[in-house]
Order: C-alpha cells, then sequence, then structure tokens
C-alpha cells in the first residue's frame, strides 16, 4: 500500500513539472519514481530505529504526502527548483517544531486542523478529475479515457465492498491492475526500456531555488503535516500498542517528518513524504506491530527503488488509470476534514471558523485579481493556494473568538 500510495502523487506532479524550461520526460518520472521508493523506505526505517532524537521508534511508515500536492502542483508547474528548494526550507522548519514540540503541539486546534484538511482534499479535486478523463492515447474527456477510469473505478469500489481482512485495504492496487489491462485494449501505455535493469538512483538532481512566497506556502502546510503526523502517531499508539503516546515519541515522529521531508527534497528530488495514515488502520485492524515486520517492509520499497523496471512500469500506465482510484481518494481526504469537524463538535463557535475560513481561504484562489493592489508576496502566498488561506485565517479565528459558550448563545 505505501508503495501504491507514493507513487501516484509523484506521478501527478511530473505531469505539470517544468525544470529548466523543459517539461519532464517519461525516464526523468521514472527515476523520479525510483527515488520516491527509496526515500520511503528510509523514512520508515528512521521511524522505526531512531538516530539521536530523530524518530519514534513505533512502528509508523512514512510514504510520499498527498497533503502537499496542491503546493507542489502550483510551484513545481513554474520550476521544479522552486518546489525543492521551499521542500528543503519547510522539512528543515517542521524538524525543529518536532523538537519544539511541547511547547506548541496544542495551539492548533482540532477545527482548525479538520478545516485545512477539508481544503486540502478540495484543492486537489480538479487534478482527480482531470487525471479521470485523460491519456496520452486519447484527448481529454474521450469516451475510451472516460471508459478505463470509469471501469477501474468501479473494479476499485467492488473489491473494497467483497474483499475482507488486509486483502480489502488492497482494493486500490486491485483496481488499478483491472484499469491496466482495459486501458492495453485501448492501446494505451509506452514502453521504456533506456533504464536498464538495476541502477544507482540520481541524486541532486535538480538545483534549488528560495521563492519566500513558496517556502510560506510549504511552511504553512508543513504544519498541517505535523498535525496530521501527531494524530497517526497517536492512533497507532493507542490502536497497535494499547497505550497513550509519550512526549518523546511524539517529538522523534515529527523530526523524521520534517527532516526526511527536506531529505526527500534536497538529495532525493520528490516531494515531501510523511506518515501513512492507511498503515494505521491496518495497525488497529492487524496489531501487527513487530518491527522487524515492518522493516521488510521499508527495505522492500529500497530494493524497489534499486530497480529502475519498477518506477518506468507505472509511468506506463495512462492518467485514466490512477485516475478512476485518485478521485476516491482525493474525495475522500476532503471526507477526513468532514469528519475530524464532526469529532471537534460543530458548535456556533467552531461552525463560525469554518464557515469563514473555507469561504475566504477558496474562494479567493477563484477570483482572478483579488490580490491585484495588494503587495505582490501576499497574492504569491494566497492566491493560489487555499489550503494556506484556510489555515491563517481558521488559526486568527480560533486565537481571537471568545470561547465562552453563552457569546454564541445570546447571538
Amino acid at each position: 500500500m505505501p508503495l501504491i500510495y507514493s507513487i501516484i502523487a509523484p506521478l501527478i506532479i511530473s505531469s505539470v513539472a517544468v525544470y529548466q524550461g523543459e517539461a519532464f520526460t517519461a525516464i526523468e518520472t521514472a527515476r523520479l519514481l525510483q527515488n520516491c521508493m527509496l526515500i520511503a523506505g528510509i523514512g520508515t526505517l528512521l521511524q522505526l530505529y531512531p538516530i539521536w532524537k530523530i524518530g519514534s521508534g513505533l512502528p509508523v511508515v512514512m510514504g510520499i504526502s498527498f497533503t502537499f500536492l496542491a503546493a507542489c502542483l502550483a510551484t513545481a508547474s513554474q520550476d521544479y527548483g522552486i518546489m525543492v528548494g521551499a521542500i528543503i526550507v519547510g522539512g528543515c522548519f517542521e524538524g525543529v517544531l518536532g523538537l519544539t514540540a511541547k511547547y506548541w503541539r496544542k495551539i492548533i486546534s482540532p477545527i482548525v486542523s479538520a478545516c485545512v484538511v477539508v481544503s486540502i482534499g478540495l484543492s486537489i479535486l480538479n487534478v482527480g478529475v482531470s487525471s479521470f478523463g485523460s491519456s496520452s492515447a486519447y484527448p481529454l474527456g474521450s469516451w475510451q479515457n472516460l471508459l478505463v477510469a470509469t471501469i477501474t473505478l468501479a473494479a476499485a469500489l467492488i473489491f473494497h465492498t467483497t474483499l475482507k481482512g488486509v486483502a480489502r485495504q488492497l482494493y486500490v492496487l486491485l483496481g488499478m491492475v483491472v484499469g491496466y489491462a482495459v486501458s492495453i485494449c485501448f492501446g494505451m501505455g509506452d514502453t521504456i526500456r533506456e533504464l536498464g535493469v538495476i541502477a544507482v538512483p540520481q541524486l541532486f538532481a535538480f538545483k534549488p531555488q528560495f521563492q519566500p512566497g513558496a517556502i510560506l506556502s510549504f511552511c504553512l502546510v508543513f504544519i498541517i503535516s505535523a498535525v496530521e503526523t501527531i494524530g497517526d502517531t497517536t492512533a497507532c499508539c493507542k490502536g497497535g500498542l494499547g497505550r497513550d503516546i509519550m512526549a518523546d515519541e511524539i517529538s522523534g515522529s515529527l523530526c523524521v517528518d520534517g527532516f526526511a521531508a527536506a531529505l526527500s527534497g534536497g538529495v532525493f528530488g520528490c516531494s515531501p513524504i510523511t506518515s501513512f495514515s492507511q498503515n494505521v488502520g491496518l495497525i488497529s485492524m492487524t496489531h501487527v506491530v513487530n518491527r522487524s515486520t515492518i522493516m521488510f517492509g521499508a527495505l522492500a520499497m529500497i530494493l524497489g527503488g534499486l530497480f529502475p523496471p519498477i518506477g518506468a512500469f507505472f509511468t506506463t500506465l495512462p492518467d485514466c488509470v490512477p485516475g478512476g482510484c485518485t478521485v476516491i481518494m482525493f474525495g475522500s481526504i476532503m471526507m477526513s476534514g468532514v469528519r475530524m469537524m464532526h469529532d471537534a463538535g460543530m458548535d456556533q463557535r467552531n461552525t463560525l471558523i469554518a464557515a469563514t475560513s473555507i469561504c475566504l481561504g477558496v474562494g479567493v484562489t477563484q477570483t482572478d485579481g483579488f490580490f491585484n493592489e495588494l503587495p505582490s508576496f501576499i497574492g504569491d502566498i494566497f492566491a493560489g493556494n487555499m489550503v494556506a488561506g484556510v489555515f491563517v485565517v481558521g488559526l486568527i479565528l480560533d486565537l481571537c473568538l471568545p470561547r465562552d459558550p453563552s457569546h454564541y448563545t445570546s447571538m
């Protein structure tokens, strides 16, 4: 599962990425996927076996995150180096947050986190729908693309509703297998032979560019990633180990989340890695928490990264095949935020925070020229990134609005 989720996000990013004025080729995308598998395995090993204060010692699996997808798409489409530079700074920022977690982690309330997760889902829905109707063989929205995507989606839903236990968690992979088989019948997909069988991954392939607006946007998203990681590691302890999480475990987990993300961008050229939420569900269900077992999964990802044909295979997937599954996954992100809102409690105060932050944060990204009369750096941060806007507005409201329930009952 981490492998499948870790390759879908970079596939989407590479489809719009530009580096030094040139779009990514299929070979460059395959090499990027190779690196993504490697860093996911390395990050998981760091979680399992801490180095200094970096690592939780818990069975936390790391993978390429969808949380950063909107920010990555916005920066990679300008220049991939801008994305890499923002990830390096943002990752180090979260790593420092991890070292100081005990001082700040209660500042970000559940309702603010929930609003941000909803906005993350909203910000990438169009990407999922675009992939749903796309392939290199046929025009956008052609009946061939839509049929393949629909069959992939239907197969994934059928597997999810009919399979049991651990097999049920593989519904995305199984749906993509069915979709890929159907796409071959329509002549979709290409073969890549230039990469060889075994290869050392290319490191430091992208020169970072440090653009202040992009860096601030990523730092805001890294804060949300930190909140999500706290939730994942806490659930891992309660669901798998049957105990409360300790402060040093939270700190170590966040350090991996941040510093490994900086390593992911700066050295491997990948989008950030973070804790893999789906694995938390598997741990709660199976109670398999043995570190050696998780270690072999991490080693499998690393080995997969050393064999280019694996990455090359995924680049042959037509967009409509992963698109048939991403509409589920991206929608699930938004619904996770809705569920978090419910858990936070939708009293009048939280309703005001959610309504105002989502309306402003999302609305300004849909209004051309909204920031034209303001300093350019404000538009650079908020005009194309609804996640940043929702987070800033939500946090300000949460800090400023009175918490006394009687204030709202009299409104």
